[in-house]
């Protein structure tokens, strides 16, 4: 089986020269970003989502490999990786806050999920967290205070769908269904940070699989003030976000 390749990643265990750690941007086009500021980096795929590479850090091989938007991809490429032999998975993202006191450009650490997606039920029944693993989260925070920039830690919503779930209203039909209409404000209440699209299957699938996961986010909107992000502001967290979490992966390894 080593030498058979994965069903949608298009690569085989021997690619992965032993990696068992890996860094996931939905982006592909963010993951050559993510590998060239690491060492010996390597292209190895691109199908649909995702873009692979191999890199390495303190003498250890690194994967990064991009998941797309949301839930169902996730779940492929987290679950073809860990039967290639990768165990720890850092996701990186932008992410928009819906606390006022949260400003463009902090970073959100996320500890927990509301699992606000469909993906996560395939894994555990709605009962069990969507948690991060305390270690990975621990790392990443870490990471992000080494930087001097501001880091906040606490609970995510996690949302299958960009509009609705996220109850924006500016869109085709202008309308939300009634299970999201005020969902953002009683998130706001529960003290839940921000919304992203990942982390609740992320974070359900690995926790129940014996797997660890973090989720660090680079802020690009507070929705308490606008709904559009500027796009130097964009540039500037997504260069801070590769940079935290390559360091969150360094100390993840010379940890382990």
């Amino acid at each position: 089986m080593t030498t058979a390749n994965v069903f949608h990643l298009g690569i085989n265990k021997l690619d992965l020269k032993g990696a068992e750690l890996a860094i996931i941007p939905g982006d592909p086009a963010r993951v050559e970003k993510i590998a060239q500021q690491m060492e010996n980096p390597q292209f190895l795929a691109s199908h649909r989502e995702y873009t692979v590479y191999l890199a390495e850090l303190e003498g250890k091989k690194v994967v990064v490999c991009s998941t797309g938007i949301g839930g169902p991809s996730t779940s492929i490429a987290v679950e073809e990786l860990a039967q290639l032999g990768v165990t720890t998975f850092l996701r990186v993202g932008t992410t928009g806050a819906i606390q006022e006191h949260i400003n463009v450009g902090d970073m959100i650490v996320t500890t927990a999920s509301v699992r606000l997606d469909g993906a996560s039920s395939h894994f555990a029944p709605m009962e069990y967290p969507a948690v991060a693993d305390f270690a990975v989260a621990t790392e990443m925070k870490a990471a992000v205070d080494a930087e001097g920039i501001k880091v906040h830690m606490g609970v995510t919503a996690s949302s299958d769908t960009f509009y609705p779930g996220q109850e924006r209203y500016d869109t085709f039909s202008g309308r939300v269904t009634r299970r999201f209409q005020g969902s953002m404000q009683e998130w706001q209440e529960m003290g839940v940070l921000n919304f992203e699209m990942e982390s609740a299957t992320l974070f359900t699938m690995c926790a129940s699989q014996g797997l660890r996961a973090g989720c660090v986010a680079g802020v690009i909107i507070n929705r308490t003030q606008k709904e559009i992000p500027d796009e130097a502001a964009m540039k500037l967290v997504e260069t801070r976000s590769i940079k935290v979490v390559v360091d969150a992966a360094r100390r993840m390894l010379v940890v382990s």
